[in-house]
């Protein structure tokens, strides 16, 4: 295997997020051959070097483990939450696996989500140079014009936006900083009317995934996103109950790997026979 970045295989390995194993470089937990790393950039071979994450030895990742949940309504995409709020973690508890959420829906928004301990994949698919398509059942309040629909087609300019960050624990009782967006533009996207109404229903596709994209992109043409659910990510498609999961298939895990470009041996393949359970699971 050749080398990469420390991040990917403690990330790989399922032992921290890639954002989390960059923190436990940068703190010194992390050590190859005996020696303390804190250099980010710094790459090891898993095959050939000895890597200790907070006393641990890191192993090849044997065993890689790929969720395709139905995210419902109310749960944040994250780890864990320190408002307190219900996690996509509560939902897959049930499997053995230490897995993370592969990009985000947001808190109202509802259906497929990915969750895998495959570093490299993640990474791979969250990439702005991925392009892999995202799908989803928009409905909006109001009707817009068929020259309002043309706009996002094409693609629309979307202003910096400024937002208060999660606050942590010390920053509970006091003020919590500000982050401020940088202004895009949206690259084109396929739109079509699914349910005609006064507030009716679309079926949208991207090709990137910008934060609150599509609510953003409805609210520059004066409408108000009232419902959004991902039914379509690259090869997959939704097929599972509100707060279900159930395991990707080998040959599902093959078509992922192909659309976001991870070609290469020894980046995540899973075990021969492993992935072929379809049940759905509920938590």
């Amino acid at each position: 295997m050749p080398s990469v970045r420390l991040q990917k295989i403690i990330a790989a390995a399922g032992l921290a997020s890639r954002r989390k194993a960059e923190q436990l470089i940068a703190s010194g937990q992390v050590s190859v051959n005996g020696q303390t790393v804190k250099e980010l950039g710094t790459q090891a071979d898993p095959e050939i070097d000895r890597i200790v994450v907070s006393g641990r030895p890191v192993g090849i990742a044997q065993q890689y483990v790929y969720l395709l949940l139905n995210k419902p309504k109310g749960h944040v995409t994250t780890v864990a939450d320190p408002q307190g709020r219900p996690t996509v973690m509560d939902l897959v508890r049930s499997t053995r696996a230490r897995v993370y959420p592969v990009g985000r829906l947001d808190y109202l928004s509802e259906g497929l989500l990915l969750l895998t301990n495959d570093g490299i994949l993640a990474e791979k698919l969250t990439h702005a140079s991925s392009h892999v398509p995202k799908t989803y059942v928009v409905k909006i309040s109001g009707r817009p014009s068929d020259a309002q629909i043309a706009r996002l087609r094409t693609g629309i300019f979307l202003p910096a936006e400024i937002r208060r960050l999660k606050p942590t624990a010390p920053q509970q009782a006091g003020r919590t900083p500000m982050r401020r967006s940088k202004a895009v533009h949206t690259a084109p996207a396929r739109i079509k009317l699914v349910r005609d109404s006064a507030n009716p229903w679309y079926e949208i596709t991207l090709t990137e995934g910008r934060n609150r994209q599509i609510r953003r992109m409805f609210e520059q043409i004066g409408h108000h996103v009232e419902k959004i659910r991902r039914i379509r990510y690259g090869p997959l498609e939704l097929d599972v109950e509100p707060g279900q999961f159930r395991h990707l298939t080998l040959q599902e895990v093959a078509r992922l790997k192909h659309s976001a470009g991870v070609t290469k041996r020894g980046t995540g393949s899973p075990p021969t026979g492993h992935y072929i359970q379809r049940a759905t699971r509920k938590h």
